[in-house]
């Protein structure tokens, strides 16, 4: 699957996830505690069944949590 990161041109392909290896992990951006942009903050898989993420909140690095949708 290829990616066209940040409106930018830039493709990218995007990685197959490693725990199921039935899905692709898709970068998820936010916005950090001043308002600025951060980037592929998260990577979460494609496979509902799976689950997996990856995570990086204030430098620390965190794995395998299901992301689910804030209402």
């Amino acid at each position: 699957m290829v990616f066209d990161a940040l409106k930018g041109g830039v493709e990218m392909e995007l990685p197959k996830c490693q725990k199921c290896n039935n899905g692709t992990l898709i970068p998820l951006s936010d916005y950090g505690q001043d308002g600025a942009s951060v980037t592929f903050k998260a990577w979460a898989c494609t496979n509902p069944d799976c689950g997996f993420s990856l995570r990086v909140d204030k430098g620390e690095v965190t794995y395998g949590k299901r992301i689910e949708p804030k209402h």
